[in-house]
């Protein structure tokens, strides 16, 4: 239902507290529709990283401790 509200994996991942997408999918009901090289994933810690992130097209999905996360379409 997360899913259905916010349209975005992996802040149900994290919000399901699973370590691999590959168990959100399931629940979602959503494997055979997504395919798992359809984003590029980056982490940055520092302020100077999120900024060439940014830069380079990606978008902020969340943030855990001091690691910010990023994605993008292949």
């Amino acid at each position: 239902m997360e899913y259905h509200k916010t349209k975005d994996i992996l802040y149900v991942t994290q919000f399901l507290g699973h370590k691999n997408i590959k168990n959100t999918l399931i629940y979602t009901q959503l494997v055979k529709n997504i395919k798992e090289d359809e984003y590029i994933y980056k982490i940055a810690r520092t302020p100077s990283e999120i900024q060439e992130l940014i830069e380079n097209g990606f978008e902020f999905v969340c943030q855990k401790d001091d690691m910010a996360f990023f994605r993008k379409r292949k």
